[in-house]
C-alpha cells in the first residue's frame, strides 16, 4: 500500500494535491509541530499580476507545540475582507462563482466552534477540496484517527506511521529528499518515493501571464474538471538521495 503523510497547509499548490491523488491513503500529520511562517495558514493567490499571501492568522503561534493544538484568529470581518480580496483578484475568472463559494464555505467553517481548532479548519478546508477536484483517497487525521504509541521524531514517525497502516511504500513531496534517504526507509521495510511535478506544468489564465506554484485556488479558478484531473496526473516519481553523504555530495557538485 501507497501511503502519503503531509502536514495541513491552507489551499496548498498543486504538488500537494498530486501527492494525495497518487497514494491509497493520505494522513493529515496535525500533531507535529507548528512551523510560523511556513503555509500551514496561509498560501499565494494572484493580485495585479503579482503573487499575494492569502491565509489566516493563528491565535497565540508557537513552534512548541502541535498544530492540533493551535486555534486561528478568523471572525466575521476577517472573513469578509478574504472574500473581497478573493473577488478582487478573480471576479473574471471562468470558474470564479464556483471556486468563490467553496472558498467562502471553507473560511465560514471557521467560525463555527467546531472550525476553531486550526486543525479542525485545515482538515476540513483538505477533505472539502478533494472532493471537488474529484480525488479519492482516503484521508485520515493523525492525531485523531491514527495516534501513535510513543513520540516519534523526522522519519521514526513517519515510519511509525507507516507501520501502523501497513503501507510498504512512503511518497512525499519533491521538498522532503533533503530530509528522507532511501537507506534508512529500506533498512526499515519501506520503498521510498517522491512526487515531483512536471517543469512544464502549466494552465491557461486568460490574460494572465501563468505563475507556478500558487495556490489551489488559482487552478481551480481557470480550470475545469477534465483540466484539473490532467493536471493532477502530471509529474514524476523519484528515488531521492540513498543517504546524506550521497546528498553531501550531489550538492558539492
Amino acid at each position: 500500500m501507497k501511503i502519503g503523510i503531509m502536514q495541513p497547509y491552507f489551499f496548498p499548490y498543486i504538488g500537494y494535491w498530486q501527492l494525495m491523488n497518487a497514494v491509497d491513503e493520505y494522513l493529515i500529520a496535525d500533531n507535529v509541530n507548528y512551523i510560523k511562517n511556513g503555509y500551514i495558514n496561509r498560501n499565494k493567490i494572484e493580485l495585479n499580476g503579482e503573487p499575494f499571501n492569502f491565509g489566516v492568522s493563528v491565535r497565540k503561534a508557537s513552534q512548541n507545540r502541535f498544530i492540533c493544538d493551535h486555534e486561528h484568529n478568523l471572525d466575521r470581518d476577517s472573513v469578509d475582507n478574504l472574500l473581497k480580496t478573493l473577488r478582487s483578484a478573480y471576479a473574471n475568472a471562468p470558474y470564479f462563482e464556483n471556486t468563490f463559494e467553496h472558498v467562502k464555505s471553507v473560511l465560514e467553517f471557521g467560525l463555527t466552534d467546531e472550525g476553531r481548532n486550526l486543525a479542525t479548519f485545515l482538515e476540513n478546508a483538505i477533505r472539502t477540496t478533494a472532493v471537488k477536484l474529484g480525488i479519492a483517497t482516503p484521508i485520515y487525521r493523525n492525531s485523531v484517527d491514527v495516534p501513535l504509541d510513543g513520540e516519534y521524531k523526522r522519519e521514526y514517525y513517519v515510519v511509525a506511521l507507516c507501520k501502523k497502516r501497513g503501507a510498504d511504500v512512503y511518497y512525499n513531496a519533491i521538498g522532503g529528499t533533503g530530509l528522507y534517504f532511501q537507506s534508512f526507509f529500506r533498512e526499515n521495510g519501506l520503498g521510498l518515493k517522491f512526487v515531483k511535478s512536471n517543469p512544464e506544468l502549466s494552465y491557461a489564465r486568460g490574460n494572465h501571464e501563468f505563475i507556478p506554484n500558487l495556490s489551489i485556488i488559482d487552478v481551480m479558478m481557470y480550470c475545469d474538471e477534465d483540466q484539473i484531473k490532467e493536471l493532477l496526473s502530471q509529474f514524476t516519481l523519484i528515488d531521492g538521495y540513498e543517504d546524506m553523504q550521497e546528498k553531501l555530495m550531489q550538492e558539492a557538485k
